[in-house]
């Protein structure tokens, strides 16, 4: 019976090893998350300012406001045209990709002078109040990221809130068990995991958002992984640019059709090691994977 024991107490030690690192890699995707927007919106102001003439003034730190919401001063009104381009190419650059709303606010009244959405970028109109005289002063550039939703693995986690003796139990049992039938399974063959799919000379492993093939192992965000495992289930075969919207990013409530061919572009990158591989656009449809022999 000892031995059973002392595999409960294993077992307990990795239920809060994994509690651990579950808390750790949530910390460390928030300061990356966190790292990035600050370098894209000191980004954004060295540009702005450099339109202006400027090369010169020094750019105050950006402030986190919450997990989701950002700010940097600007002492002089800046030319509001070339913001909504300048910040996007800023969040391009580091990979930023969810949706966000700007706000540029009076520094001493905290009012809201101009702002506008995301989804505005590609509306026919464009982003609201372009062209407009704006008043000398100094502003604050404010940026609100929409909350990004929880990954599907996630939720398998849940079940390390079931009781603590309940836990301990089903740990002991799994450890006789496996004790018991441990000849056995190591003379079986193991099969794949169900989350690992091969296409070309790559396969995707959908669980831990990875992409790997002979010459290297890349790490994915959420929603290449997404995009990504739509192409390789359906290989070969024309996905319509709605689709893959809904898809893919039906989740946010919002779509923005220039995100694909963002995400396209990063996927292309991604896969042009392996030469059997290719997405092609279908020029006024959508896009399709190719894989050749």
């Amino acid at each position: 019976m000892m031995r059973y024991f002392k595999a409960i107490f294993r077992g307990f030690l990795l239920v809060a090893c994994i509690c651990a690192a579950g808390s750790v890699m949530a910390n460390s995707d928030a300061v990356r998350f966190s790292e990035n927007v600050n370098l894209s919106l000191r980004r954004t102001v060295d540009l702005l300012l450099r339109t202006n003439g400027d090369s010169l003034s020094q750019i105050p730190p950006v402030k986190q406001i919450d997990a989701n919401t950002f700010s940097v001063q600007m002492a002089h009104m800046f030319d509001y045209d070339k913001l909504p381009e300048t910040l996007q190419r800023s969040f391009d650059s580091y990979h930023i990709d969810r949706p966000y709303s700007v706000a540029v606010l009076n520094c001493e009244t905290g009012e809201v002078s101009l702002g506008y959405q995301f989804f505005d970028l590609n509306q026919p109109g464009g982003v609201p109040c372009r062209g407009r005289s704006r008043e000398a002063g100094c502003y604050m550039l404010q940026v609100r990221f929409t909350p990004e939703a929880a990954k599907p693995q996630a939720a398998g986690n849940n079940w390390l809130l079931i009781t603590v003796g309940g836990t301990l139990a089903g740990l002991g049992f799994i450890a006789w068990t496996r004790s018991r039938h441990k000849k056995r399974a190591e003379t079986e063959p193991q099969e794949a995991p169900h989350s690992r799919i091969a296409f070309g000379n790559s396969w995707l492993d959908t669980a831990n958002q990875a992409l790997y093939n002979s010459q290297s192992t890349q790490t994915l965000t959420f929603r290449e992984a997404k995009l990504l495992a739509l192409f390789v289930r359906n290989i070969n075969q024309v996905l319509e640019r709605d689709a893959i919207l809904k898809s893919v990013w039906e989740d946010e409530g919002v779509t923005v059709g220039r995100s694909v061919d963002v995400f396209v572009s990063r996927l292309r990158k991604m896969l042009a090691a392996d030469p059997q591989i290719k997405i092609t656009a279908i020029h006024g449809v959508g896009y399709k994977m190719e894989v050749h022999s």
